[in-house]
């Protein structure tokens, strides 16, 4: 296993079928050790100290640029690499692990240190929508690119190791766990009933309309019916799209304006910044057209009824299954309430 140390890979769980990502070589990721901000606590829109902010040196020893919008670059600290040679490695079919290649990046969306994704402005919020989708078609064009994941962390709680504003892109040579689930419930439900998934879900879901927050034109937000977070939504296009490249210029307009009252929502939900988990689902890549798949990003907040009071995956939920105590029609309602009033 000696191989192995060092380098990405991942490992098979015989028991259900799912893998791990390992990336033993990450453990010096730097960390800056902030707790969550007390409420009306305010940060400055620039600070020297934080590694990506214009201007500053990064814990590789690169340093930004002075830039004025968005700012892409390869994770200093990637936990998946390019150049790793493809071996798998087994013991009597009990003991599995095979590399990983692939490429991280990481995305500010703001030269401001002070904002969040919710606080800046739809028009700034677009160019971060057009970075995902470029990032997207660029990344999963490359040889053995198979899944691209856009997400982002906010907060500490939630595993940010810098408030500054930003999300990363992954790019991987194979499909996580939890999108191929998705994958092969979507491409089940066409071959039965000849139809789209989401669409369908979607459907049903504004005939209801119980669990509905928010939509427009181009997108729905929801708080699912089978959700498990607290405020859990998801965030589903409303015409048939397989990934971010696919939506036009009105559609990613749409998706700006949905996901800054969608957040803004979050914030008045308790106190600023909102903590939370986000991520785009899209179509695998690798040259195939995935007619069954359907664009959809979910968001996972921990808190419950205070800052105080959280939700995490523990006890009967990590051995036995998920379990929540306020339903997913309360939920949708109060974040509907507070949706409306954003201008």
């Amino acid at each position: 296993m000696d191989v192995w140390r060092g380098n990405p890979h991942r490992r098979l769980n015989v028991l259900t079928g799912e893998y791990v990502l390992v990336s033993p070589h990450r453990a010096m990721r730097p960390w800056l050790g902030q707790v969550d901000a007390a409420p009306g606590t305010i940060r400055p829109p620039y600070d020297p100290s934080c590694s990506l902010c214009p201007g500053n040196e990064r814990a590789g020893g690169a340093r930004n640029p002075d830039y004025a919008g968005t700012f892409l670059f390869d994770n200093d600290f990637s936990a998946l690499l390019p150049g790793v040679v493809s071996e798998r490695w087994e013991r009597e079919n009990l003991l599995v692990a095979e590399t990983e290649r692939g490429v991280c990046r990481v995305l500010c969306y703001s030269p401001r240190h002070d904002l969040t994704l919710g606080e800046m402005e739809t028009g700034a919020i677009r160019k971060v929508v057009d970075v995902w989708g470029d990032e997207y078609a660029e990344l999963g064009a490359l040889p053995g690119i198979r899944h691209v994941q856009i997400f982002e962390n906010c907060g500490a709680m939630m595993g940010a190791s810098n408030p500054h504003p930003h999300g990363q892109i992954w790019a991987e040579e194979k499909i996580p766990n939890e999108p191929a689930k998705e994958a092969a419930c979507q491409l089940r439900h066409r071959e039965e009933r000849h139809s789209c998934l989401l669409c369908d879900y979607l459907d049903l879901e504004t005939r209801e309309n119980e669990r509905i927050v928010w939509k427009n034109e181009s997108f729905t937000a929801l708080v699912p019916f089978w959700a498990v977070w607290p405020f859990e939504v998801m965030l589903v296009a409303r015409p048939h799209r397989g990934s971010l490249p696919e939506l036009s210029s009105s559609e990613r307009d749409d998706l700006a304006e949905i996901l800054r009252r969608i957040l803004r929502a979050y914030d008045k939900v308790f106190d600023a910044p909102f903590p939370y988990s986000m991520g785009f689902h899209q179509k695998p890549t690798g040259g195939q057209d995935h007619p069954e798949w359907h664009l959809h990003a979910h968001f996972y907040p921990p808190l419950l009824r205070s800052t105080t009071i959280r939700k995490f995956m523990v006890g009967y939920e990590m051995l036995a299954q998920p379990q929540r105590d306020i339903t997913p029609e309360s939920s949708a309602e109060r974040l509907r309430e507070l949706a409306a009033k954003e201008s």
